[in-house]
């Protein structure tokens, strides 16, 4: 039985998610193909992504092809209870509802692996840490699974190099049709959708502060310097640092831009980027969002420390008081702003990244028996035929090589 929070909107969930399958041409496709083959067949899967209406559609997918699917959402404020209804009237097992606490988070999370799965879908790694600890009991069948964004993959990363890793696990965000699209375009177009709607607020001629300049804060850069915007990047890799000067921005440390930003958006995957150093010589109204899969970009901690009164500015806009009159905005409590605040990634970008997530969790089906405890990258003959599929759906036209081409390309020709 489902836990959810109001089951009176599953059709109002049904409908979002028959509009966002409209949009995912290449999923369509693996669920036709699914239907076909019953892949996963006796299979149980858990699935722990963002809980919204394309997430659903991949839950369905995985069902299409025989397996028994339960979901919960990797976020809290990421859920949409309107899709949990829409899923859970379908039949399927679905533990999760929108602003669960702390508590409630980690019961839904349990209670999706408490049937034992064969297969898991983590975003962020939160199935991988209990399956490694109070809940590795209810790994006993678990063939391996699939991980989707950076910080999952940082995390299995460490856990492979100290070799306490259980499992296969595939990396589903290192992928071309993953990275390339979802983490850079998906990412840039969602996170200033999110952000002008929520606030309101023109963004061309201000000074925009992005923290990272790995493939997702690209993608947040190129959209705001195309939005208008007066772009800063800060970063720890020199490399990085380069490219950003290379394509166009400023580049400083983030004790001297936080002096000028006027929106400030944390894409590094890591804590404390901004702490309380930086709040006391940021400009008023100055507004800070997080676009990193956990809540510690920056330190909220200090943030409430350092305030005399915090309000309610509008929906998903907290105004912090500092003693001087300032006020420093949090946008999405510093959660994810594009999913917390907007619809997240774009469906048609959403379709090659959960196409991937489908195509591996067949990878794991068909072959984990046979697969030590590592972390694996998808198949690039998988990941090429996602891309060709994509584009295909686009209707683009795509050159092919000739027999003589191919050969002087591999060395064996003229």
């Amino acid at each position: 039985m489902s836990i959810i929070r109001d089951p009176s909107l599953a059709a109002a969930g049904v409908k979002k998610i028959e509009w966002v399958k409209e949009y995912m041409p290449v999923l369509r496709q693996i669920e036709e193909r699914f239907k076909k083959d019953k892949p996963f067949a006796g299979m149980r899967i858990s699935v722990s992504v963002h809980l919204e209406a394309k997430t659903a559609y991949l839950a369905q997918v995985l069902a299409a092809g025989g397996a028994d699917v339960a979901a919960t959402g990797s976020n809290t404020l990421s859920t949409k209870d309107e899709i949990c209804a829409g899923l859970a009237s379908q039949g399927y097992k679905v533990y999760a509802w929108h602003g669960a606490t702390e508590e409630e988070y980690w019961s839904h999370m349990k209670k999706t692996l408490e049937f034992k799965p064969h297969i898991v879908i983590d975003d962020g790694g939160d199935f991988m840490s209990l399956l490694h600890g109070e809940c590795a009991h209810y790994g006993e069948n678990l063939l391996g699974g699939c991980e989707e964004t950076t910080t999952g993959i940082m995390r299995l990363k460490a856990r492979e190099r100290e070799g306490s890793l259980k499992f296969p696990m595939m990396a589903v965000n290192d992928a071309d049709s993953k990275h390339l699209f979802d983490n850079v375009h998906g990412t840039g177009q969602s996170v200033w959708d999110s952000i002008m709607y929520t606030t309101n607020v023109m963004l061309t001629g201000r000074d925009v502060v992005v923290a990272g300049y790995g493939f997702c804060g690209k993608g947040v850069a190129m959209r705001a310097k195309g939005l208008g915007a007066r772009v800063i990047v800060t970063e720890i890799n020199p490399w990085r640092a380069m490219e950003a000067v290379m394509d166009g921005f400023r580049v400083m440390k983030m004790d001297d831009a936080a002096r000028i930003g006027e929106f400030f958006v944390t894409v590094t995957g890591n804590k404390d980027v901004i702490t309380a150093r930086h709040y006391e010589v940021m400009r008023h109204n100055a507004f800070l969002a997080n676009a990193g899969h956990f809540d510690v970009e920056f330190n909220k901690g200090d943030l409430r420390g350092m305030s005399t009164k915090i309000e309610e500015r509008r929906p998903y806009i907290e105004g912090y008081h500092m003693k001087d009159g300032r006020i420093l905005n949090v946008l999405a409590d510093g959660k994810l702003v594009n999913i917390v605040a907007g619809n997240g990634h774009p469906a048609d970008i959403m379709d090659m990244s959960f196409a991937l997530q489908a195509m591996g969790a067949l990878h794991i089906a068909q072959n984990g028996k046979n697969m030590k405890p590592a972390l694996y990258s998808i198949p690039i003959e998988v990941d090429r035929e996602i891309a060709v599929m994509k584009s295909k759906a686009m209707g683009l036209g795509l050159d092919v090589l000739t027999p003589e081409q191919e050969a002087y390309w591999h060395g064996t020709g003229e």
